[in-house]
């Protein structure tokens, strides 16, 4: 075809969705209001998942996200769809997907504790919570209904003069510049005790977990924020002090913490068959635990052993983190209230209502209020600190689906 040729054929043209591209945490997604997306795809189904996967770029097996808003990491690979709620306890519905990078699929299976942050503050800039309801300055406690899990969230969003305020001196480890504090509260993270062992899905402290061609070793199962796979650092052949470039240059280790990853689903009755843990990539997760000690983080902050109570590392869609998701961050501060499991041994044991841990971007503090009802425990609330702001917003232009 020559330079001055007509094509052969007529494609139909991009089309714009309202969004807004905002960063909750240490993480940063696409987020849109339900009405805004194409009719077909407010219905959860193949037309919405083929829709968003093209928004973020996925599948890309350039690992690059180049054609799309996706970062081509756990973190920044992440869709977010709110809609206004019809129950009088809550403010807004709360819908999140991890989308994959390199395969067409988007796990809805699981929350991302990071971007929470930033539900509160799209929900009220986006008109969703009634200008009304809101105090010309303070904060308001949004009460956020999270749909994948069906828990409540309250996140505490800062006001000034009746609007969102995003600036501040809070600072985050994993973010680099300072913004304004946000509290967000995860009420009754857990499973439910009713249907199952709740918090402690075998109904033990400490499991020993097999994994053939791998190996044994001692395992605590959460199920609080997200379910956790918890082991020692010391069993993997690690210091605790691990960052991403220790794990995530190696092929064989990421491939052992896989297979740990699905035997420890199977244990934790999330799946049946190895097999479906390739289609759960976000949930369970998969972390390692050590006492405390020095280290130096990934900006290069020294982090004094005096300065937190254990350190944790945590694996999110077959990578090690740069920070800490939020949600693990809720299953690290529920095993942590929870005398006996390997993250409250690893904090130095006893009562533990707030802990200080390590990851590799620096400290994070988070506190669980626990208690043993009859022989099972529950956690009524798990509190933590994060901020949100708005990075870019307006329309992403996509092509539908045929």
């Amino acid at each position: 075809m020559t330079q001055n040729s007509k094509p052969s054929m007529v494609y139909k043209p991009q089309r714009k969705i309202a969004a807004n591209y905002m960063r909750g945490g240490t993480s940063k997604g696409v987020f849109f209001k339900l009405e805004d997306l194409p009719e077909q795809a407010q219905q959860a189904g193949e037309y919405r998942d083929q829709l968003l996967l093209r928004v973020i770029g996925s599948p890309d097996p350039y690992g690059k996200h180049t054609d799309g808003m996706g970062g081509a990491t756990s973190s920044t690979s992440k869709v977010v769809i709110l809609s206004q709620t019809d129950n009088s306890k809550h403010h807004v519905n709360y819908l999140f997907g991890q989308v994959a990078i390199d395969k067409a699929f988007i796990d809805w299976s699981g929350n991302c504790g990071n971007l929470t942050a930033a539900v509160g503050a799209f929900a009220i800039e986006s008109g969703i919570v009634p200008e009304h309801l809101l105090p010309e300055n303070g904060v308001f406690e949004v009460r956020i209904w999270q749909q994948n899990i069906k828990k409540t969230i309250v996140a505490h969003v800062p006001i000034a003069n009746n609007k969102v305020q995003e600036t501040g001196n809070f600072e985050l480890d994993g973010v680099t510049f300072p913004a304004a504090e946000v509290s967000i509260d995860f009420l009754d993270p857990a499973g439910d005790p009713n249907e199952s062992n709740g918090v402690l899905p075998t109904g033990n402290l400490i499991d020993t977990l097999d994994v053939p061609d791998v190996g044994s070793f001692e395992a605590s199962f959460i199920d609080a924020g997200i379910p956790t796979i918890f082991l020692n650092a010391h069993e993997l052949g690690y210091t605790g002090c691990e960052l991403q470039e220790d794990i995530n240059s190696d092929a064989e280790a990421l491939k052992k913490f896989e297979t740990i990853r699905a035997y420890g689903a199977i244990q934790m009755g999330l799946i049946s068959d190895i097999s479906e843990a390739e289609s759960r990539q976000h949930t369970p997760k998969i972390a390692f635990v050590s006492a405390a000690k020095a280290y130096t983080s990934a900006s290069g902050k020294d982090i004094s052993k005096d300065n937190v109570d254990l350190l944790v590392r945590a694996l999110s869609m077959g990578k090690l983190h740069h920070a800490m998701m939020g949600t693990a961050a809720v299953a690290i501060g529920t095993a942590a209230a929870i005398p006996g499991t390997l993250v409250n041994l690893a904090a130095g044991g006893g009562v533990q209502d707030s802990i200080v841990f390590g990851h590799p971007s620096g400290v994070l503090k988070v506190g669980a209020q626990a208690q043993n009802f009859d022989g099972k425990w529950t956690v009524s609330k798990v509190s933590m600190s994060r901020s949100a702001r708005v990075l870019m917003e307006g329309f992403v232009r996509v092509s539908l689906p045929q």
